[in-house]
């Protein structure tokens, strides 16, 4: 399905090469990645990200779908911010502003190229992709059969889908959040998971349970936060409060560290999803 965009696209070639050290010396190297790219401080870091991603896929024959997907969302994010950037007029160099809009302009085509040789995917990843970007129903169906027959792995499409299901299917949410804290480790750790898992506990008026989760996400994260509305969580009770902040920390470093399975966190789920069987 996607050896036809992969044949034409220039980025991507079919062997393999010594690892650069940085985005430039990819550049020099393979000019044929970043020739359809601005060469300006704009998007840096949405630049650096592709250029690097497409580098990697040059080694790459077959690219899987997670790979695609990948692809898909730096591509997404790089032109996005370069459509911003191209809208900033450069007063001292006004061709910059030129080449910014000639790098929407190509990266908006190679981003619709992909995305239609990836529609009707099998791939779970890229059923993803389609259904959340353009409500498709096929990929939808494709993506929720591969979720059934639990041939979905990877804990960040886990994570999306948990997210789906907070609103529509509580239950089936948490049993996937319990699947994403257990393939999590201290690089894939999202501390997000923790804010979304709390707001289930909150469905169900546990707020001991939410302000635990919340403090904990605050305690990796340093988010600001309202010392009064998280004390209302667990009705103004202080004693309490001491001992869930100590809870936090703990929670905190054991998932930064990747001991989810030490955790309270693993024993709360594991005894809520129990109950529910």
């Amino acid at each position: 399905m996607f050896t036809s965009f992969f044949g034409i696209t220039v980025f991507l070639g079919l062997f393999g090469c010594e690892q650069p050290t940085n985005t430039q010396a990819i550049c020099n190297k393979n000019p044929e990645l970043c020739a359809d790219l601005h060469d300006d401080s704009w998007c840096r870091f949405e630049r650096g990200d592709l250029i690097r991603n497409r580098f990697k896929l040059k080694s790459i024959q077959m690219p899987s779908g997670e790979q695609i997907y990948q692809q898909l969302l730096y591509l997404e994010d790089y032109n996005k911010c370069v459509e911003l950037a191209a809208g900033v007029q450069h007063i001292l160099h006004p061709e910059r502003t030129n080449e910014r809009a000639r790098a929407f302009g190509l990266s908006s085509q190679t981003l619709a190229q992909l995305q239609e040789t990836t529609r009707g995917s099998l791939d779970p990843h890229l059923a993803y992709y389609h259904w959340s970007r353009f409500n498709d129903n096929e990929a939808e169906a494709v993506l929720f059969a591969a979720e059934k027959a639990n041939k979905i792995n990877d804990i960040d499409l886990q994570a999306q889908l948990a997210s789906y299901y907070l609103r529509i299917d509580p239950l089936k949410s948490k049993q996937l959040y319990a699947q994403v804290f257990q393939g999590s480790n201290q690089d894939n750790f999202q501390p997000d998971w923790l804010l979304a898992l709390a707001s289930l506990y909150r469905f169900e008026e546990r707020g001991d349970i939410e302000y635990w989760l919340s403090k904990a996400n605050i305690e990796i994260t340093g988010a600001k936060f309202s010392s009064e509305q998280m004390l209302a969580l667990i009705k103004g009770n202080k004693k309490l409060q001491l001992k869930l902040d100590h809870d936090a920390i703990l929670l905190a470093e054991q998932l930064e560290a990747g001991k989810y399975q030490q955790s309270k966190l693993k024993i709360l789920l594991d005894k809520d999803l129990t109950k529910s069987l």
